[in-house]
């Protein structure tokens, strides 16, 4: 299971942090990924780590906003999201790969978590 957490509303400017705590899975051989969907908006890849956290990638929209980092001993991944912008707007999900590259494409992910919402007020 998969479990993300840290959403909330927040202002322009603002920042978040998403947790993702997982169970039933050896977490520590696993790629994780970020995903978001907007209303009426398709699911898009936000960021993903490689299951030994040494490789990591952002979509071009969150670089240098957003860092996705993990905690093997906890199980846990995190996204740390800065400087938040309306459009930021959108419920995130975390998802595990089993091949633990830490894909961006969606239908590469074994395991999703529920949404967290994130809302960012202008």
């Amino acid at each position: 299971q998969l479990q993300a957490s840290g959403g909330g509303l927040v202002q322009a400017g603002g920042s978040l942090r998403l947790s993702c705590i997982t169970s039933g899975i050896m977490f520590s051989r696993f790629g994780m990924g970020w995903f978001r969907q907007a209303p009426g908006k398709e699911r898009e890849f936000v960021a993903a780590i490689s299951w030994t956290g040494g490789r990591s990638s952002e979509r071009d929209s969150v670089k240098g906003r957003f860092t996705i980092s993990r905690d093997n001993a906890k199980n846990t991944v995190y996204l740390q999201m800065n400087s938040l912008k309306p459009e930021d707007t959108a419920a995130y999900y975390c998802a595990a790969d089993q091949y633990g590259s830490g894909s961006e494409v969606a239908e590469v992910y074994d395991y999703w978590g529920q949404g967290t919402l994130v809302t960012v007020s202008s």
